[in-house]
């Protein structure tokens, strides 16, 4: 017992999943090998861990800084899931939790959260004004040609949703996550497989323009079918690296 609190300790795990260790590792000192296995090995049970921060039932947790997973396509899974192994994305706990895992391992991860149909739970309510709301739509729905800036709506479906497979949706997001995330990308702690499109983007933009859409974005209510779409466009308005590999579509 005291050489699993002392794993516990020199691991960066945040406490959260310490809550989730804790309490296995006195289950197994107390009923030993008989207790282990009444656990049935599962991918879903291998994968509780994860429900930690992204909720049991996939909610957004108090503190809205963590996506809902459950249902978003498969190769963003993947591709996601290898950003933080490999450590393109900077965030300590998952590039813990999936250092050493295989690429096939990560695969079957992602499909298992791919086919997930879980409800919906609102994001928190946004405090955005009428202008700020406006400028965020502006944005969404039909970028900045100027700037080299497109549309959401180009790559993420016109509901929003995400498209199939590695495209992942936008609406049901909290807006802090939003902002986290377009923060991430425009000082480098988040990348991509280059080309880095989304960073490009979100470098053409300015920082109140991209509070906008965040708040734009957690306004929308989520559409009955919040599944991610299946026809791909015609042609990609930029070049991304994380489509390659994940879809035959023009890139």
């Amino acid at each position: 017992m005291l050489r699993f609190l002392k794993t516990c300790r020199r691991a960066a795990f945040r406490p959260r999943l310490l809550q989730v260790l804790f309490p296995v590792g006195l289950a197994l000192f107390a009923g030993g090998a008989a207790a282990a296995d009444k656990v049935q090995d599962t991918l879903a049970q291998r994968l509780k861990a994860c429900t930690v921060c992204h909720g049991a039932t996939d909610r957004v947790t108090a503190d809205a800084y963590f996506p809902r997973i459950a249902g978003k396509p498969s190769g963003y899974l993947y591709q996601q899931l290898l950003n933080f192994r490999e450590g393109r994305r900077q965030y300590g706990p998952m590039r813990g939790l999936l250092a050493g895992l295989s690429d096939d391992y990560l695969r079957e991860i992602a499909g298992h959260f791919a086919r997930l149909e879980l409800p919906h739970t609102a994001p928190p309510a946004g405090t955005a004004n009428a202008a700020e709301l406006a400028q965020g739509e502006e944005l969404v729905l039909k970028g900045v040609a100027g700037r080299e800036v497109p549309a959401c709506v180009q790559c993420h479906g016109e509901a929003l949703t995400g498209l199939a497979p590695a495209v992942p949706g936008l609406i049901g997001l909290p807006k802090n996550y939003l902002v986290a995330q377009f923060g991430a990308w425009r000082s480098g702690q988040r990348q991509a497989r280059s080309p880095d499109c989304m960073a490009q983007i979100v470098r053409r933009l300015q920082p109140e323009e991209l509070s906008s859409v965040a708040q734009w974005l957690a306004s929308r209510p989520l559409p009955a079918d919040s599944r991610p779409a299946t026809q791909a466009p015609a042609q990609w308005p930029m070049a991304c690296g994380g489509l390659q590999g994940e879809t035959g579509a023009a890139r």
